[in-house]
C-alpha cells in the first residue's frame, strides 16, 4: 500500500509540475481571449453593427478555424524538433497582433484578416499543450491529464464569453479590448519561460513500454527524405481503427455546428436578458468542469467504452430536443445535461486517441489528429450558418444531435469489433 501511495503522490507531483502549469495557464488565457472574441463579441458585433447574416458570420469564424487547422500537423513536427518556446512565442505574438487589429478597426476586411492571423497564432497551442502534458503524465495517467487540459480549455472558452459581457457597454468596447490585450501580455511573459528544446521523452516512456531501437534511430538523408521517412514511421506505428478518422472529424463537426449560432439563438430566439445569457453560458460549462476530473480518473481505471457510449447518446438526445422548447428552465436543464455528457466524452475520447499514439512521435501524430479534428470546427460553422439561414434556427442543433448519434453507433461498432478481435 505504501508503495502504491508513493506512486500516486509522484504522479500528482509530476502532472502538476511547473512546466505543465505554464502550459495550462497559456491554454486558459488564450482560449479565454479567443472565446470572448469568437463566441460573444464577433457574432454580436457583426450582426448588430455590420448587419452580417449567420452565413457570413460562419464564414468569418471558419477563416480562423481553417488557418489554425492547416498548420497543426507541421507545427507538431516542428515541436518534435525545436521545442516549445519558439513555437509558442511565435503563436502568442501573432495572436496578440490579431487582437490589436480587431481592437483598432471596424473594417470587415481587416476583421477577416485578424481572424486568419488569430488562427495562425493559436495553431501551436493544442499541439504544444497536448504533447507536453501527455509527455509528462505518461500513458497510465492519460485520462486524468486530458481532464485537466480540457478543464483549462473549457474554463477559458466558457469564462471568456461570460466575462466579456460585463465589458461590452452599449456599443463601447475599449475596456473589453484593454482586458484582452492585458491578458495576452501575461501569456507572452509566461511563454518566455517554456523549455527552449523539447524534453527527452525516450527515458520517460521507457517506464511504460519498450520502444524498439529502429523506431527511435535518427533519420538520415535529405530533408524531404527525412520527413517522408518520419511520416512513414508514424503511419506504421499507429494502432487505430480506420473508422476513428471520420469519427475524429464528426466529433468536432458537431461542436462546430453550434459555434456561430449558439449566441444568436440565445439572444435572438430565446430573447434572454444579460443575466440569463450569462447563466446560459456558464451552466453547462460548470457541470462539465465539475465532473471532468472524476471521470478522467475513472477512465484511467475502467477504460473509455461506456463513458463514450453514454456521453454520445445523452448529448445527441439533448441537442435534438434543445430548440423544441420555450421553457427557460427546461432549456437550462438540457444545457446541464449537455455539459454532463461532454464531461463523459472529453477525457474518454482523448484518452482513447492518446493510447494509439507512439510516444516517440507525439508531436507529429497529435498535430495530425488535431488537424483532422480541426476540419470539423472549420467546416461546421459554414454549414451551420447556411442551414440556419435556409432551414431555420432548429437545423444546426438537430444536425449536431444527429451527428453525435451516428458517433454513438460508430463507437459501439468499433468497441464491439475490438472485443471480438481480442477474443
Amino acid at each position: 500500500m505504501a508503495k502504491g501511495d508513493k506512486k500516486i503522490k509522484l504522479d500528482r507531483k509530476t502532472i502538476f509540475s511547473g512546466f505543465v502549469l505554464k502550459l495550462l495557464f497559456i491554454m486558459f488565457v488564450v482560449e479565454f481571449v479567443k472565446g470572448a472574441l469568437m463566441i460573444t463579441f464577433l457574432p454580436v458585433y457583426m450582426n448588430d453593427v455590420l448587419g452580417a447574416t449567420a452565413l457570413v458570420i460562419g464564414w468569418t469564424l471558419a477563416v480562423q478555424y481553417l488557418s489554425d487547422n492547416l498548420l497543426r500537423t507541421p507545427i507538431g513536427w516542428i515541436i518534435d524538433h525545436i521545442g516549445y518556446r519558439a513555437s509558442m512565442l511565435t503563436g502568442v505574438l501573432l495572436s496578440f497582433g490579431a487582437v490589436a487589429i480587431i481592437a483598432t478597426t471596424s473594417s470587415y476586411f481587416w476583421i477577416i484578416v485578424a481572424c486568419a492571423l488569430l488562427g495562425i497564432g493559436t495553431a501551436p497551442l493544442w499541439p504544444c499543450v497536448i504533447t507536453g502534458t501527455t509527455e509528462i503524465a505518461g500513458e497510465q495517467s492519460s485520462g486524468t491529464i486530458m481532464s485537466v487540459v480540457y478543464i483549462a480549455w473549457l474554463s477559458g472558452v466558457g469564462l471568456g464569453p461570460f466575462v466579456i459581457t460585463f465589458f461590452m457597454d452599449k456599443g463601447h468596447y475599449n475596456s473589453a479590448f484593454t482586458l484582452l490585450i492585458g491578458m495576452m501580455v501575461a501569456v507572452l511573459i509566461v511563454a518566455f519561460f517554456l523549455p527552449g528544446k523539447k524534453k527527452d521523452i525516450q527515458a520517460k516512456d521507457s517506464q511504460h513500454k519498450h520502444v524498439p531501437a529502429e523506431r527511435i534511430r535518427p533519420l538520415r538523408g535529405s530533408r524531404i527524405t527525412r520527413i517522408k521517412n518520419y511520416l512513414s514511421s508514424v503511419r506504421k506505428s499507429l494502432t487505430i481503427s480506420p473508422l476513428m478518422f471520420p469519427a475524429m472529424f464528426a466529433q468536432t463537426f458537431a461542436l462546430g455546428l453550434l459555434a456561430p449560432v449558439l449566441t444568436l439563438y440565445a439572444t435572438k430566439i430565446l430573447a434572454l436578458s444579460g443575466s440569463q445569457y450569462r447563466f446560459f453560458l456558464i451552466a453547462g460549462g460548470f457541470i462539465t468542469v465539475l465532473f471532468m476530473v472524476p471521470v478522467g480518473k475513472l477512465v484511467d481505471r475502467w477504460g473509455t467504452k461506456w463513458f463514450l457510449n453514454i456521453g454520445f447518446l445523452l448529448a445527441s438526445l439533448a441537442l435534438m430536443q434543445f430548440t423544441y422548447t420555450r421553457s427557460i428552465m427546461f432549456v437550462y436543464a438540457l444545457v446541464v445535461l449537455l455539459g454532463f455528457s461532454y464531461a463523459l466524452i472529453i477525457p474518454s475520447w482523448n484518452a482513447l486517441i492518446a493510447a494509439a499514439i507512439p510516444p516517440e512521435r507525439r508531436g507529429a501524430v497529435w498535430g495530425f489528429f488535431l488537424t483532422i479534428e480541426g476540419m470539423g470546427t472549420t467546416i461546421g460553422p459554414v454549414v451551420s450558418g447556411k442551414i440556419w439561414d435556409d432551414l431555420g434556427p432548429h437545423a444546426p442543433f438537430v444536425t449536431s444531435g444527429c451527428v453525435l448519434f451516428l458517433l454513438f453507433l460508430t463507437h459501439l461498432y468499433i468497441s464491439q469489433k475490438k472485443k471480438v478481435g481480442a477474443r
